[in-house]
C-alpha cells in the first residue's frame, strides 16, 4: 500500500478541505443544534401538542445519533466509510432477515451475509470487475445451495426472499460504499445522504400543506400524490444546486444533468420508502425495527438510499467514472 492509497483510505486530515462538506456539516450541525429550541417554541405557541412534541423530540434525539453516525465515517476516510456501508448492509440485512422469516434458512441466509461480506471488500479493494460479477456468482450459489437442501416445498420463497434481500442491501447498498473510491467522494455523498433524508421531510411537510389524494393508500396510507410531487420537486432543487458546486469542472455541471440527478434522488428516494412499506405490509408490522426511537428500524430510516446509491451511482459514473479511477487494488494487485 503507498503513501497515495493509505491517504485516501484512512487520513482524517482531508476531512474538511472541500468547501462543500465544511459549509454542509456547520449548516446540518447549526440545524440540529436549534431544532429542540424551534420544537419547544411552536409547543408553547400552541402550534404543536403535547403528544406531537413527544414525537418530535424522539425523532430530534434518534437525529443526534444517526447524523454523527452517518458523517463521521464519511470524514474519517474512504476505510471507514466503506467498513461502515458494509455494517449498514448486515444490519439492514438483519432487520429483514427477521421481519419476514428467512433468518430461519441459514444456508440462504449465511450465503446472503457472506455476498455481502464479499461486496465489501471488492469495494474496499478497488476490485471492480468482480464487484460487477459479484450478484450473478452469489445468486448462482444461493439458488443450487437452496436446491440442496431437498425441500422443494417453499422453494421459490425462500430463493425468492435471500436474492431480494442479497441484492437490496449487499449489491445496493454497495454501491454507495463504491462511491469512496473517487477522489472527491466526500461531497459527493453528503450531498446523497443530505438530499436522501430531507426528501422524507419535504414529503411529510408538502403532503401536509398540498396533500388531497392519496398516493399508494393500500401500502403507505398517508403519503400523497401532492406530497410526493413537491417532495420530488423540492429535492430538485437542492440537488440542481448544491450539485453545480461539487461537480463543479466535471461534465455533470450542466443544468440537464443535475436536474436528472435531482429527479433520480427525489423519484427513487420515495420508490425505496415504497418499497419498504410494501414488504412491511406484505408481512404485517408496523416498522422493521426499534433501533431509532421516532424511526424504527435502521431499514425505516434508510430505506430510501436502497434505490437511489446504484441509480446515482451509475448516472455520476457515466460522465464522471467512479468506478474507473486508476487506483492499485489494495489486496489482489494492480491487475
Amino acid at each position: 500500500m503507498n503513501d497515495a492509497v493509505r491517504q485516501r483510505l484512512f487520513d482524517v486530515r482531508q476531512a474538511f478541505t472541500d468547501p462543500v462538506v465544511f459549509w454542509l456539516s456547520i449548516v446540518v450541525t447549526s440545524l440540529l443544534a436549534i431544532a429542540p429550541v424551534v420544537i419547544l417554541a411552536l409547543s408553547r405557541a400552541g402550534k404543536v401538542d403535547t403528544v406531537r412534541r413527544h414525537e418530535l423530540m424522539l425523532r430530534w434525539r434518534s437525529w443526534m445519533i444517526l447524523v454523527p453516525m452517518m458523517a463521521l465515517p464519511v470524514l474519517a476516510g474512504a476505510a471507514y466509510f466503506i467498513v461502515g456501508v458494509g455494517i449498514l448492509s448486515l444490519l439492514c440485512y438483519r432487520e429483514y432477515a427477521r421481519a419476514t422469516g428467512l433468518f430461519r434458512e441459514r444456508i440462504a441466509s449465511l450465503l446472503v451475509v457472506a455476498g455481502i461480506g464479499a461486496i465489501t471488500f471488492t469495494v474496499i479493494d478497488n476490485w471492480y470487475n468482480f464487484f460487477v460479477a459479484l450478484p450473478s456468482l452469489t445468486i448462482i450459489l444461493i439458488v443450487t445451495a437452496c436446491i440442496l437442501s431437498d425441500r422443494p416445498q417453499g422453494y421459490i420463497q425462500r430463493v425468492g426472499l435471500a436474492v431480494l434481500g442479497y441484492m437490496l442491501f449487499g449489491v445496493c447498498l454497495g454501491h454507495l460504499g463504491y462511491f469512496a473510491n473517487s477522489p472527491g467522494y466526500r461531497p459527493i455523498v453528503f450531498l446523497l445522504l443530505m438530499a436522501t433524508e430531507l426528501n422524507d421531510i419535504f414529503g411529510y411537510i408538502t403532503g401536509k400543506l398540498f396533500g388531497r389524494r392519496k398516493l399508494a393508500p393500500q401500502t403507505s396510507p398517508n403519503k400523497t400524490i401532492g406530497g410526493a410531487i413537491g417532495a420530488a420537486t423540492l429535492t430538485l432543487i437542492l440537488v440542481a444546486t448544491l450539485g453545480h458546486y461539487v461537480f463543479r469542472g466535471t461534465p455533470l455541471d450542466q443544468p440537464v444533468h443535475l436536474i436528472a440527478l435531482g429527479l433520480i434522488v427525489g423519484v427513487l428516494g420515495q420508490m425505496g420508502d415504497l418499497l419498504l412499506s410494501s414488504v412491511k405490509r406484505d408481512v404485517g408490522i408496523k416498522d422493521m425495527g426499534s433501533l431509532l426511537p421516532g424511526h424504527g428500524g435502521l431499514l425505516d430510516r434508510f430505506d430510501s438510499l436502497v434505490l437511489v446509491a446504484p441509480a446515482a451511482f451509475h448516472y455520476i459514473g457515466y460522465f464522471d467514472q467512479v468506478e474507473s479511477y486508476p487506483w492499485p487494488r489494495i489486496f489482489t494487485g494492480s491487475g
